[in-house]
């Protein structure tokens, strides 16, 4: 008999690649179980959820805003809706149980869990948790963390477990040195320089993307070419700034600007150096496959989470980070160049990276999944 998972996470990427990565591990199981998702209709899991194969029953989730607004006013009605129709999604399915990835969008669903006396897993990308799974851990049987700090921020610790967080299967998959030709070739780059990959997800980082262009006449003889995803917002903005730097420095290493990069995993395999946000699924990402990486934390992210991500990462000596008050074209230079230029150094970095990555994380979390659904609850 086929035993029905319910999956939440919702809204970004951050919580939907790792939901994506647990529900292909429980699908790739022995075990006779259907991992089902739940999501709001107009956020990203609509198309990524089905384009992965899984079924996604819709519901209607309202964020907290963070100032008093009349929005407020909605919130207690539109979640009792949601956790009514997360109730009534998990009788049609017969669910065995639940496991959410954070966000407003899994909260309903973790209540109804509570409610209904489900099994119920919940898991914490960030070092610093969300609201959502700080009130949602009260009623989770394990609560799944991905940094081993993350455990202390949480009342019951006896229920916390460090599994890491799951990564898309292309990534966990790459080989980057057999990818590399083929991938610096799809990029238009040259196939023997070494590249620094640089990004600021989907709508990119204004301060990153200025930072970047800014840095183009201090390259000098170091050897380095740049490929630049400005984001969908920021590529407008950066193209102009590139098009400045350009014509100042003409000299300057080979650049390719695009908005967005789809195929992650291939920009991966041409980067030899990373400089990126601190979130927690870059992180994840970036650790799996050792690469060594420049952080440039978020300063808006809620509790400051991407500085306690980042930190993280460089104090097992797998990354340094820069404040996003202290980015420009020097220190963003001053940081990468020891990595292009010191080989040792370069190793050091990429062996504790890859250290730190949890390679196993989907899997542990299906493990942990099937273990509460076969019996093995905590009271």
């Amino acid at each position: 008999m086929t035993r029905t998972v319910l999956i939440g996470g919702g809204g970004t990427a951050g919580h939907v690649f790792p939901a994506l990565a647990v529900g292909e591990a429980l699908r790739g199981s022995d075990a006779d179980v259907e991992p089902v998702f739940v999501g709001v209709a107009d956020r990203l899991e609509a198309r990524l959820v089905p384009e992965a194969g899984f079924r996604l029953h819709h519901i209607e989730a309202a964020s907290v805003p963070r100032r008093p607004t009349p929005a407020l006013l909605k919130v207690p009605g539109v979640l009792r809706g949601a956790v009514r129709r997360c109730r009534e999604i998990a009788e049609e399915e017969a669910a065995a149980g639940v496991i959410t990835f954070g966000g407003y969008v899994s909260f309903p669903l973790n209540r109804a869990a509570a409610r209904s006396s489900l099994p119920l897993i919940v898991h914490e990308q960030n070092s610093v948790p969300g609201l959502a799974n700080r009130v949602s851990a009260r009623w989770a049987d394990r609560i799944a963390v991905t940094f081993p700090g993350s455990a202390t921020r949480f009342k019951d610790l006896e229920r916390c477990v460090v599994t890491g967080n799951p990564v898309r299967a292309d990534v966990l998959a790459l080989d980057r040195a057999a990818a590399r030709p083929a991938a610096r070739a799809a990029f238009g780059l040259d196939p023997d320089l070494p590249t620094l990959l640089v990004f600021g997800g989907s709508q990119g980082a204004r301060s990153i993307n200025q930072a970047v262009a800014d840095a183009h006449g201090r390259w000098g003889q170091v050897p380095v070419q740049i490929l630049h995803a400005a984001g969908d917002q920021g590529h407008g903005s950066a193209a102009e700034a590139w098009d400045r730097a350009r014509a100042e420095h003409p000299d300057g290493p080979p650049v390719q600007l695009v908005d967005f990069i789809r195929d992650m995993a291939s920009a991966y395999a041409a980067a030899d150096v990373v400089v990126c946000r601190a979130g927690a699924t870059s992180i994840a990402e970036l650790t799996v496959l050792g690469i060594p990486s420049v952080l440039v934390p978020y300063p808006h992210a809620t509790a400051d989470h991407q500085t306690e991500n980042g930190r993280a990462l460089e104090r097992a000596g797998g990354a340094t980070v820069v404040a996003d008050a202290d980015l420009d074209g020097a220190s963003l230079f001053a940081a990468v160049r020891p990595l292009l230029e010191d080989a040792q150094r370069y190793e050091a970095m990429a062996r504790s990276a890859r250290a730190f990555g949890r390679p196993d994380a989907a899997e542990l979390l299906a493990g942990l999944v099937l273990e509460l659904i076969d019996g093995g609850r905590q009271s």
